[in-house]
């Protein structure tokens, strides 16, 4: 086997300590925040269910016949020894350009660590948007050595994220683009910055530079290209001084009300949008994460299991805004880290936070209709030991696009039932650490949601529903739920119905005092993730109970540790790491990664899900060199990204910056959205 690539660095999880230091105030360096004590899944046994109760083979989700039975998860292949292999990407035997399930059809790209974005042979990309191209009327062009917070606030924003592209009826060819903007990079951003005095108009431009952009792009008939449509009526800039608006159950509650808001119901602005999701009624929604950063001088009053530190923050903004500082408004922190609901096609509506789904880091919200048309939304919570979630809502979607319809249908996230997992796993005892496959040759068992709160009603004992809904993380605690490898992004597969978790990674996991590896978990020191798989009673979305089982657990697939759903590791690409997850028109689901622990750049990756190419991955993608692969979106003709961070390596600056992408050397790093497509103009991966 070739040598792999050495680590780009030896810091936790595998970003660069710049990255941690900007994006999340250096969790990785932070003591866990969970420290309840919970049970975990290998140890939770009183609900188990027999391993036999389960029934194989089957191409649909039923449920296993039996009182007290549960959900299996059907249609995987019996799991096949591991075969050394290269593993290396591009080249091996029997993968080509002409193999593959049915979307997967090119020759994957080998595992690099080159300064730009990768594609297979016979693909090709372009930068569709990046940091500051103007897309509001009367913007000035894009000036990094004159940056202005009023130029920044018409400008695509920082560090591009999550990605919807929704349809525009009445003009053809384009549709409309919603980007997440997570975070700033300060010292990536101006020339000359000290971090210990930043100025206002600095803090001014990052204020601007985060939250949300719509911008109309128009296709090409005949590739997948993708242009802005500068000025076009539908475009917008929603930033961190942006009026957003509290609703649901939490709505107005004291612990929401501030000096400057006693209302507790209208918010300035969103923080941290990581990933997100798109509804069947045409909105979006985008989850805001690391919010605990930007708070200055926590206490244990005020920061309650998030993480506020006590003392300054990294970008100094208190010094500003008062806001920021929790001493002086400790209810300030409390009215972030909610999911934001926004209607793209009207630009002069007010976005919504929506207090039912809870608040906690959430990387992700994807909604999936029960049959009688009610939203359910998959919630994970990206940090250590912490949870999964999901929100049944109590009302039903109307069709149609009528004014009506529209505004019924943004009143679905505001009442309902909040729910957390445990899982159980079916071989209890022969989870040592190590990943080594139970005897039954899956890691897999049974699960139920554990309800929080309905409305103005809690079902935890102690808390009030305000309290669930404000301290999310601590009705979890309480009630017991499982504790997961930084559950990410959350995706149910728009075919089969079955529910895809994300679990990055967590290197603390059995390190002394903390929560040993378990069947959902199975690894110690856990750097390299999986994707767990699960499915709800009758494929109902609404169920309490499920099936769940490990789909892929992450790494070199010449690692004993690893698991590919059963398929042959030799036809396989090294994966690590897995963050955002997306599906094809085939039912594929596509992977980007975050911290690649196998040396090579982050990338992104298609995977088969049924058939007997279950477990088929394939490297679509690298980015350059720093980056992140964010916001997955693969359509039948192109496949869009994030490219976030670049350039994000320690010791870089705009003086000295580690990666010349996305416009060569000389010019100012830019995170951006890139599209790639087929030279010959077909669909993806056929």
């Amino acid at each position: 086997m070739p040598e792999l690539l050495p680590l780009l660095t030896a810091h936790p999880g595998g970003r660069s300590a710049l990255t941690c230091r900007y994006r999340c105030g250096d969790a990785c360096f932070a003591e866990v925040p969970n420290t309840s004590g919970n049970e975990y899944a290998g140890d939770v046994i009183a609900d188990a269910l027999s391993r036999r109760s389960l029934v194989r083979g089957a191409a649909v989700v039923t449920v296993a016949a039996a009182t007290g039975s549960a959900l299996a998860v059907h249609g995987a292949p019996p799991a096949r020894a591991a075969t050394p292999a290269a593993a290396t990407g591009a080249g091996r035997p029997g993968v080509s350009g002409r193999d593959g399930a049915r979307g997967l059809r090119f020759t994957p790209v080998a595992p690099n660590r080159d300064d730009r974005v990768t594609v297979p042979d016979g693909y090709t990309q372009q930068v569709v948007i990046g940091w500051g191209d103007p897309i509001l009327r009367g913007t000035p062009d894009f000036d990094p050595e004159r940056q202005t917070a009023k130029a920044q606030s018409g400008q695509f924003g920082y560090n591009n994220d999550f990605l919807s592209l929704l349809p525009l009826p009445g003009e053809p060819g384009r549709q409309v683009l919603v980007a997440n903007h997570e975070y700033t990079d300060e010292v990536l951003m101006f020339r000359g910055y000290d971090p210990e005095h930043p100025t206002r108009e600095q803090v001014e431009v990052a204020w601007a530079a985060h939250g949300l952009s719509v911008v109309v792009v128009q296709g090409e008939h005949r590739t997948g290209r993708l242009t802005p449509v500068r000025r076009h009526p539908l475009n917008r800039r929603l930033t961190a001084t942006s009026e957003f608006r509290l609703t649901g159950p939490a709505a107005g509650s004291p612990l929401l009300r501030t000096s400057a808001d006693p209302t507790g119901r209208k918010v300035y602005g969103t923080l941290n949008n990581c990933a997100g999701g798109t509804t069947p009624w045409g909105t979006t929604l985008h989850g805001e994460e690391n919010i605990n950063q930007y708070f200055a001088h926590g206490s244990g009053t005020t920061d309650k299991r998030y993480g506020i530190g006590a003392g300054a923050t990294e970008r100094k903004w208190e010094r500003f805004d008062k806001r920021f500082d929790a001493a002086q408004e400790p209810h300030e922190p409390h009215r972030f880290g909610w999911v934001v609901e926004l209607d793209p096609y009207d630009p002069d509506s007010t976005p919504r936070k929506r207090t039912a789904l809870g608040r906690f880091k959430h990387e992700a919200a994807q909604p999936r209709l029960t049959d009688d048309g009610r939203p359910v939304v998959y919630m994970g919570d990206d940090e250590r030991f912490e949870y999964l979630y999901k929100f049944v809502s109590a009302r039903r979607m109307m069709r149609g696009t009528s004014r009506r319809a529209r505004e019924h249908n943004l009143t679905l996230l505001d009442e309902g039932t909040l729910y957390v997992a445990r899982l159980t796993g079916d071989s209890p005892g022969e989870i040592d650490g190590t990943g080594k496959l139970p005897a039954d040759g899956e890691f897999d068992g049974s699960g139920h949601w554990i309800p929080l709160a309905t409305g103005d009603v809690s079902h935890v004992p102690g808390m009030t529903a305000d309290e669930v809904y404000v301290f999310t993380r601590l009705a979890g605690d309480r009630v017991g739920a499982t504790t997961m490898d930084r559950p990410e992004d959350v995706e149910p597969s728009p075919r089969t119905g079955r529910v895809y978790v994300a679990l990055t990674n967590n290197t603390d996991r059995g390190k002394p005092g903390k929560a040993p590896a378990d069947e959902a978990n199975p690894r110690a020191l856990n750097k390299h993730g999986q994707i767990l798989e699960l499915a709800e009673r009758r494929n109902d979305p609404a169920s309490d109970r499920f099936a769940w089982r490990l789909f892929l657990v992450a790494g070199d697939p010449e690692d004993p540790a690893t698991y590919f759903a059963g398929y042959p590791k030799e036809r396989v690409s090294p994966i690590s790491c897995p963050d955002n997850v997306a599906f094809d028109p085939h039912g594929n689901l596509w992977i980007s990664t975050d911290g690649n622990q196998l040396g090579s750049h982050d990338g992104l990756f298609g995977v088969a899900t049924r058939g007997d190419r279950r477990g088929e991955l394939k490297q679509f993608l690298t980015v350059p060199t720093g980056a992140e692969t964010c916001g997955p979106l693969v359509q039948d003709r192109r496949v869009l990204v994030s490219v976030q961070h670049p350039g994000e390596v320690d010791g870089a600056s705009v003086e000295k910056p580690a990666s010349a992408w996305p416009d060569g050397p000389g010019r100012i790093v830019r995170p951006s959205v890139v599209v790639v497509y087929r030279k010959d103009g077909r669909d993806i991966g056929v």
